[in-house]
């Protein structure tokens, strides 16, 4: 994929997609008329765009991701720690809690996640 980078009404119109894949592009105008207020032509242009991307495929009529969200927000999120923090997770974490402060949960899910990570 080379441009995976979504202004937010992209990864609104994405999230249509990956809500309900796959789906004919006859069901996503519907989707994107009564969610997003949107005409054929714009649901057109901006798959159209997105297809460009490498994130999903219009294939016979019939729309598909190429990268699923999880994949597509994990590459957002290593990008975004690579270029403001260096690629530091750590300094990433820093940051975001010098202003929001962790839950007891949010602790406890970080603490599972890094003992999963280290046992394999």
């Amino acid at each position: 994929m080379s441009d995976y980078q979504l202004g937010t009404i992209e990864a609104r119109f994405a999230d249509l997609i990956w809500e309900k894949e796959p789906l004919t592009s006859a069901e996503l105008v519907k989707r994107a008329e009564a969610l997003l207020h949107w005409k054929k032509s714009t649901t057109y242009t901006v798959l159209k765009r997105l297809c460009e991307k490498g994130i999903f495929r219009n294939e016979n009529g019939t729309i598909s991701s190429l990268i699923s969200r999880q994949d597509f927000y994990a590459l957002q999120s290593e990008r975004f720690v690579e270029e403001r923090f260096q690629g530091s997770l750590p300094a990433f974490l820093a940051a975001f809690t010098s202003r929001k402060r962790l839950s007891p949960e949010e602790v406890s899910t970080l603490r599972r996640m890094i003992e999963d990570y280290e046992g394999g």
